[in-house]
């Protein structure tokens, strides 16, 4: 994923499906200085690089 992209879904009112290394994910904040993403996941917040991000398709 790209930072851009981070951000828009940030924004979103509606819920965008993300997962980082196949685990769904929230992105709570994005650091444009250093490229990368505070989530939080199943195991709690952590930071990872914007493009470890993953943007799943929403199917209806």
């Amino acid at each position: 994923m790209i930072l851009d992209r981070a951000q828009e879904i940030l924004n979103a009112k509606e819920t965008i499906p993300v997962v980082h290394k196949g685990t769904p994910i929230w992105i709570e904040r994005v650091n444009s200085k250093d490229n990368t993403v505070l989530v939080t996941g199943e195991t709690g917040q952590y930071t990872v690089n914007v493009t470890e991000l993953v943007e799943q398709e929403v199917y209806q």
